[in-house]
């Protein structure tokens, strides 16, 4: 099944095709300035029953020079089984468009990343036939953004920072500093950035702080993220405060109340059992027989 952050590593080079001159820079590999860049159709199937697809496909066309063919991918990881297609892609996408292929992986993970990155080569060892070497962008050369000013030079390398840095030490700091900038950036390029991160950050811990951190300095965007997110604000703000009812009338009652009823209570989220608890806090012989009936 394909992942959220998956489709974010690639969907973003079609929502900003142009990211990949700030990444090739970022690379040190001197690409020349496209003056115009195409998506193009993913589709990469023959007439055998077998589909290929490659996740984005762009065409780079500069203003002097050849053009090129960029195929994206977004690995979450190690797959012995990728090389192979990858070969299949770049020598497809040479025999129908005729234009020289280029690939892109994209990735959260450093040891995906570095795998990624190797040298691979088709053919007997005395005399490889194909060699594929990819570019890499993972959390181990994407640039650590945590500074306002730089994110607002590159929104869209920014983004692919923050979402190749899902698990990096300083996520709060690069997050922050996205919602500081998105505060005064247009509704409709931050919205697709806000939709992008969260979708890249998928089930990783960074991905609740990211949406508290929207629904707090971004509460005026209405993309449908943020009104699901201010939901959430809202019910876990009434479950925050249905926990503390019930706590608080075993207070009243004069129980004491052992730390794991405590954590028990303030940890749930739901409003229905919640209720069931603060019915029988009023009645129960001890905090911990609140639970007894389940």
């Amino acid at each position: 099944m394909v992942s959220s952050p998956h489709e974010a590593m690639h969907r973003i080079f079609q929502q900003y095709p142009d990211l990949f001159s700030g990444v090739s820079e970022v690379l040190g590999i001197d690409f020349p300035t496209p003056a115009s860049i195409t998506v193009l159709p993913n589709d990469l199937t023959e007439t055998s029953p077998v589909e290929r697809r490659v996740d984005t496909l762009l065409r780079l066309d500069p203003e002097d020079g050849e053009p090129l063919l960029l195929a994206v991918e977004a690995q979450g990881g190690k797959n012995p089984d990728k090389p192979a297609s990858w070969a299949y892609y770049a020598s497809y996408m040479l025999n129908k468009y005729r234009l020289q292929p280029l690939l892109l992986v994209v990735c959260q993970d450093r040891a995906t990343a570095e795998w990624a990155a190797r040298e691979v080569s088709f053919g007997p060892r005395q005399w490889p036939l194909l060699t594929l070497r990819p570019l890499v962008a993972g959390p181990h050369n994407m640039p650590v953004i945590t500074d306002p000013a730089t994110v607002r030079k590159d929104l869209a390398l920014a983004t692919l920072s923050a979402i190749t840095h899902a698990t990096h030490p300083d996520a709060g700091a690069i997050l922050k500093s996205m919602t500081t900038v998105l505060r005064d950036t247009p509704q409709n390029i931050a919205d697709p950035i806000v939709e992008l991160i969260a979708q890249g950050l998928g089930k990783h811990p960074t991905a609740h702080l990211w949406r508290k951190l929207v629904a707090v300095d971004l509460s005026f965007y209405k993309s449908d993220l943020s009104e699901e997110i201010r939901d959430e604000g809202r019910a876990e703000g009434r479950a925050e405060g249905r926990a503390e009812d019930v706590l608080h009338i075993l207070k009243v009652r004069g129980m004491d109340i052992p730390e794991a009823v405590r954590e028990r209570v303030t940890g749930c989220t739901d409003l229905e059992i919640l209720r069931h608890w603060l019915e029988r806090a009023v009645t129960a012989p001890t905090a911990v027989e609140i639970f007894e009936d389940e």
